[in-house]
């Protein structure tokens, strides 16, 4: 029997492409015995996992549509209110937090030591920019004509000569960036009724798959993983820090300045996909065991790329562009080092099948399942659907070339497929990059008032990937 692994990256807003993945997947009956994620992977990975009970078994087609309900109810706001209201229903501040900071800030009588005008000061400032100002004037031969000040040197005399002596301004600059807060928005409530609304004793279940999702340790600086199966690794590089929870989901996906750190029994945690945003090295190290419990396939759901980042408009696509660029070079830097390894690295002999890093021979299957460098970083519902239908796509695609491979004679790997699914599978991929211009036109019906059936969008993208409908 094949063991499979499938690993869902980070990508925030990009979250309906995982779904639409899994919802695919669980078309064609494919399941994975292994879950690495990390980042919003990690949230769509546990929640799609959560659902069915000892008495209520749920079919993994359900569990796609109730992570997509979860989601849309949960997590993404409604067009017309995102149009004004542009964050998601769940990265709000930390009320409290903040308050007290502030009260922290303005009773610490430090702050006000420098809350006076300095006269010297004030007259070093007039000079500077009296000879700012002179500089810029004829001189009496008219040898000199008049200058323009540039922008940038204007701008540079507001904020060194008008803003940073006024002791005002550093009272409240110091305020802004200095009080004891780390973070826009707070996520981690585990008691709140949104992460209530995730079973993770579920998860602990005896039938359930290996799941897990990194976070990092700041405290020791490497990366921490949480498993519903306890891990036994063994690298200095990255620890099992205890079981998957509400505290542990959230600090996976706590993004520097965008979500406060996370604290759990005193040690302190942020992101993880930030450093590994795909965990090949984990997953290989404890679920490849070789000869008697092989890991035979890995599928990688990355939903983001650098194609995907485009030219920001305002500042929420400017915010949307440093969340998103990081992960997607990342992810790409990581799928490219872990299948040149799986490539060239050798067994050493007389080393018990290990490699000169110690690790052992890999040597299976890597499907990779790609989506349209055309998406947008919204949290709104209709970003969702097209995801989710983008995603359903891309994953059939996947699967018509994972499909296409199992027909070929047996042969040693590894195995690579869907590298390339542009140049290797042409013609799947033009469905695809066709799908994502049916999600535009649907989105210009959406704006101007009218309805589009999501049923009828996913019902075409699985008939056009049908044997009746291959190229």
């Amino acid at each position: 029997m094949v063991k499979r692994a499938i690993t869902l990256g980070g990508g925030g807003p990009a979250a309906g492409l995982h779904i639409g993945v899994l919802e695919a997947l669980a078309d064609h009956n494919i399941t994975f015995d292994v879950w690495a994620l990390s980042c919003i992977g990690a949230w769509v990975g546990i929640v799609y996992n959560q659902w069915g009970d000892d008495k209520n078994e749920v079919k993994n087609k359900d569990r796609a549509k109730l992570t997509y309900q979860f989601f849309k109810n949960g997590v993404f706001r409604d067009d017309e209110s995102y149009k004004r209201f542009p964050i998601n229903t769940v990265f709000g501040p930390d009320w409290r937090s903040n308050i007290k900071a502030l009260n922290n800030f303005v009773t610490d009588r430090d702050n006000y030591k420098d809350f006076m005008w300095d006269p010297y000061r004030m007259m070093d400032v007039f000079q500077d920019s009296m000879e700012i100002l002179f500089n810029q004037l004829p001189d009496k031969c008219q040898n000199k004509k008049f200058k323009k000040l540039d922008d940038g040197d204007f701008n540079r005399w507001i904020l060194n000569q008008a803003l940073a002596p006024n002791p005002f301004i550093r009272y409240l600059t110091s305020m802004m960036y200095l009080s004891n807060i780390n973070g826009l928005s707070r996520i981690n409530y585990p008691d709140s009724e949104f992460m209530k609304g995730i079973n993770f004793d579920e998860l602990k279940k005896d039938g359930k798959p290996a799941i897990f999702h990194n976070a990092w340790n700041l405290d020791e600086q490497r990366l921490a993983l949480f498993s519903n199966r306890r891990m036994q690794t063994a690298n200095k590089q990255y620890k099992y820090e205890g079981p998957i929870d509400a505290r542990s989901l959230c600090a996976c996906s706590a993004l520097p300045f965008i979500e406060g750190t996370v604290e759990i029994d005193g040690v302190t945690y942020c992101e993880g996909a930030l450093v590994d945003t795909v965990n090949f090295e984990s997953l290989i190290e404890e679920h490849h065991k070789p000869p008697h419990d092989k890991l035979d396939e890995i599928w990688v759901s990355r939903i983001v790329d650098s194609k995907q980042i485009r030219k920001p408009e305002n500042l929420h696509d400017a915010l949307a562009n440093l969340c998103q660029l990081f992960a997607a070079t990342v992810g790409e830097d990581d799928v490219k080092l872990f299948k040149y390894h799986v490539r060239y690295d050798k067994p050493e002999s007389g080393k018990d099948g290990k490699n000169g890093n110690g690790k052992k021979k890999w040597s299976g299957t890597v499907v990779e399942i790609h989506v349209p460098g055309h998406i947008n970083f919204k949290w709104n519902h209709s970003n969702l659907d097209n995801g989710r239908v983008l995603g359903r796509a891309a994953a059939e695609q996947a699967i018509a070339a994972y499909g296409e491979h199992e027909k070929l004679k047996a042969h040693a790997g590894p195995h690579f497929i869907n590298e390339n699914p542009e140049i290797e599978h042409a013609a799947g991929w033009k469905k695809v990059r066709d799908k994502y211009h049916q999600c535009l036109k649907r989105a210009a019906v959406q704006d101007q008032g009218k309805s589009s059936s999501m049923t009828d969008l996913l019902s075409q993208t699985s008939s056009i990937f049908s044997p009746d409908h291959r190229s």
